[in-house]
């Protein structure tokens, strides 16, 4: 069983990555907006129920949500593509391809990440970061359907390198892989390799379709994930 204190940063967790990632006001204004959504909603109200206080109640009602904002982003992406044509059309085609081939590399490399761990706090925590990805790209699609439908044109983006705030991003996204990497057993470091990669593809196959503001969250969560992931690793 999991005590009252433990529930209540169950219940937290939630919303954990997409407000440490925030590196700018706009992030978190809209993560304040989200956190009204029916699907955190309800999943706040499941882990609160005393009858789903034991550790495997709380990730059911983690991946309940999670099942519930995959269903969220499927449909996000529709109305994405339902909005958008020709080479746009390709270009979020090409995006989505990369962001589920991510996730696919993520989950195995935080699984490895987790193997080192005990206790029924990293369960926990494995549990909600599976929801986190999927919760920030259904959110992401979700401004993107109602950009595309507006018929404004994104503003050029320009490379990270001229941009002095997505480049000290990736200086601390680089300075937290580097870390994790040095802490994740010998063994496991090719999935961290391949995630990142993954995630790289991500990165540049969504940088076409996206502003500057979006970039940065993009970055901004990768940087939670890795940091989080470098202060969990091997931890008792």
């Amino acid at each position: 069983m999991v005590n009252r204190k433990f529930a209540s940063i169950a219940v937290a967790a939630v919303l954990a990555l997409a407000a440490f990632a925030a590196p700018q006001v706009a992030r978190v204004a809209r993560a304040e907006v989200a956190a009204a959504d029916p699907i955190d909603a309800t999943m706040r109200t499941c882990l609160a129920r005393s009858d789903m206080s034991s550790t495997a109640g709380q990730v059911q009602c983690m991946n309940t949500a999670r099942t519930a904002w995959q269903a969220a982003l499927d449909m996000a992406y529709q109305q994405v593509l339902a909005k958008s044509s020709g080479a746009q059309h390709r270009r979020w085609e090409t995006s989505q391809k990369r962001w589920t081939q991510w996730r696919d590399a993520e989950a195995k490399m935080q699984r490895a990440v987790f193997e080192t761990t005990h206790g029924t706090m990293y369960v926990l925590f494995e549990a909600d970061m599976q929801l986190q990805p999927v919760r920030d790209r259904a959110l992401a699609l979700r401004r993107a359907a109602l950009r595309e439908g507006s018929g404004d044109p994104l503003p050029r983006l320009r490379a990270c390198s001229a941009d002095a705030q997505c480049e000290h991003a990736m200086f601390d996204l680089n300075r937290y892989y580097r870390r994790l990497n040095a802490r994740m057993p010998p063994g496991a470091r090719a999935t961290l390799v391949q995630a990142q990669r993954a995630w790289v593809a991500f990165r540049d196959g969504t940088t076409p379709v996206i502003d500057a503001h979006s970039r940065i969250d993009i970055i901004g969560a990768r940087i939670a994930t890795l940091k989080r992931l470098s202060e969990t690793v091997g931890n008792d």
